[in-house]
């Protein structure tokens, strides 16, 4: 039986019978993983796949040796997921409350949630934010509220979806700072490959089946090299998506 972190078997997805992902079957247990591709390429159901948000329309998605898409309670623990748009994930009003929710999901008192809460405010020096409206942060502070909201959980797996579209310059590098830190496994979901540079593996994703799988150098090479052909045509039919 394979001991790797994530385990996908022959994943297919089709939502409303329209297919997205085909036949996708990947082992990786690499502390650094990036994952490359177009818009609509399927990178961001692969994403959703692996937090277990969505079932597989066939094959198996594990972490850890758990069918997230059976299991959602188990991924939770598992698998955090940190969107491209921090308002599509954020539902409570202040800081506090957003990072102790999922910490009560997770089965913790209120009172234990507070505790935890407080101290991962303090882990990145932001206790002064516990009572502050989300609404009223900027977008790259609202990123770091998920950020902390998903530490607080201690999942094994940490999935980034284009985590710093919509950045500036100064926020992307102070978040590229505090996810290089981290202990947790990550898989950055992105189309630009310059955010990948030191990971151990990249998967390039071309039209919902891996194209390439490799260390971070050959692949990005190919990646790259593929794209400028594509944008070096006139024909935009090659360049929808």
């Amino acid at each position: 039986m394979s001991s790797a972190l994530i385990e996908l078997t022959n994943i297919s997805f089709a939502p409303n019978g329209v297919h997205v992902l085909h036949d996708v079957t990947l082992h990786a247990s690499e502390r650094r993983i990036g994952i490359v591709g177009r818009n609509g390429s399927g990178k961001t159901s692969l994403a959703r796949l692996l937090a277990g948000l969505v079932p597989a329309t066939s094959g198996a998605a594990r972490i850890a040796g758990v069918d997230v898409g059976k299991d959602r309670k188990a991924a939770l623990r598992l698998v955090g997921i940190l969107f491209q748009n921090p308002d599509h994930q954020i539902i409570f009003p202040t800081v506090e409350e957003e990072i102790s929710f999922g910490l009560t999901q997770l089965g913790q008192s209120n009172a234990e949630a507070a505790v935890n809460t407080a101290a991962m405010l303090a882990r990145f020096d932001r206790s002064h934010w516990a009572k502050a409206a989300i609404h009223q942060l900027s977008q790259g502070q609202r990123q770091l509220v998920c950020l902390m909201s998903i530490l607080a959980m201690q999942p094994k797996l940490i999935i980034l979806d284009e985590p710093f579209a919509g950045l500036d310059i100064p926020t992307t590098l102070h978040l590229t700072r505090v996810l290089s830190q981290l202990e947790a496994h990550l898989v950055h979901i992105t189309h630009d490959p310059s955010h990948l540079s030191g990971y151990d593996r990249v998967i390039w994703i071309e039209e919902g089946r891996v194209a390439q799988d490799g260390d971070t150098g050959s692949v990005i090479q190919s990646f790259v090299t593929r794209m400028q052909d594509l944008g070096a045509t006139d024909d935009f039919t090659h360049l929808a998506g």
